[in-house]
């Protein structure tokens, strides 16, 4: 087991290290994957367009399509982390059994390369169980977990995204919580970063069991909304029961119809700022489509260290 103190030392050394040197660029045109949910106004996924209804651009330059996958079968790698701070409190049984459906349904129907990862998150991180195809370790590191501590959801996203970003096909976070962090190193720029670096699409699950503002944190809740917006996923608000069940079955839902767009830069002027923005049009003005806002061009992320604590 890593100690917290060494944990938290990581963290914020590697901060700092990142932030002084300048970003590595390399010359080589790499291909940029996106991947596209697209609905029409009921809020249905639309899975059966052809390459001709997407425009893409990369820094409002079009490109052209080189990869177009409908229904893609690329495997998924989820990460699944479930907030046990103290302030999820009677709510933690009713997410854990609903997780434990979510994780059956998802190797039930799915491709045999999908894998899932549990951690938990509270003042530190956990990873619970390591990327899998079973069920049974998933349901057994849930049925020990408590609620206690602060919410370092910030660095939760960010560590689960460093675990994802060598994985190939799909990478996709879902988070389980009541929104705010109060305890993390890394900050909201650091995690959305991490997540955008490791081409990562976010689910966030919001449990809110209190629906007036009072006692709520807002800023949280609009803070997760925003980075589900930028990295193409969605957002699930449920109260306690079975609207946590429907979240999640939305959540299937969409990675079962998930385009994939793949396209080589070109073109696209050089500028100081290593963020491009990535935009897609749809030729239906009836349908709407999701993705993440763009990507780190080739700038290297630290990598030199493993801040996650294993589970005893």
């Amino acid at each position: 087991m890593i100690p917290r103190r060494l944990i938290l030392a990581a963290l914020a050394v590697a901060a700092p290290a990142a932030s002084q040197q300048p970003p590595v660029f390399r010359a080589e045109v790499k291909l940029v994957r996106v991947l596209a949910t697209v609905k029409n106004a009921g809020g249905e996924p639309v899975g059966s367009l052809d390459p001709g209804s997407f425009q893409i651009f990369d820094n409002g330059v079009p490109q052209t399509l080189a990869i177009f996958e409908h229904h893609t079968e690329q495997p998924l790698s989820i990460a699944l982390l479930i907030d046990t701070s103290g302030s999820t409190g009677i709510q933690l049984q009713y997410e854990t059994d609903s997780v434990n459906r979510f994780v059956r349904a998802l190797f039930a129907e799915g491709n045999p390369r999908d894998a899932l990862a549990l951690f938990s998150f509270n003042w530190e991180t956990t990873l619970l169980a390591g990327f899998t195809r079973q069920a049974e370790p998933i349901e057994k590191s849930l049925r020990g977990i408590k609620s206690e501590g602060g919410t370092s959801l910030y660095d939760a996203l960010y560590l689960a995204a460093w675990r994802l970003q060598p994985r190939e096909g799909r990478h996709i976070i879902v988070v389980v919580t009541d929104g705010g962090d109060t305890t993390s190193v890394k900050n909201y720029n650091q995690a959305i970063q991490a997540v955008l670096m490791a081409d990562t699409v976010i689910y966030p699950v919001l449990v809110v069991p209190i629906e007036n503002d009072a006692g709520r944190n807002i800023g949280g809740e609009h803070a997760l909304a925003t980075m589900a917006q930028r990295s193409g996923g969605q957002v699930f608000l449920p109260s306690l029961g079975e609207q946590i069940d429907a979240a999640f079955a939305g959540i299937l839902h969409d990675l079962r119809s998930q385009y994939l767009l793949g396209y080589y830069p070109r073109g696209v002027p050089a500028t100081k700022d290593p963020f491009h923005r990535i935009e897609i049009k749809l030729k239906r003005p009836d349908l709407r489509v999701s993705a993440r806002s763009g990507y780190y061009g080739e700038a290297e992320q630290d990598r030199g260290w493993t801040p996650v604590r294993p589970k005893r």
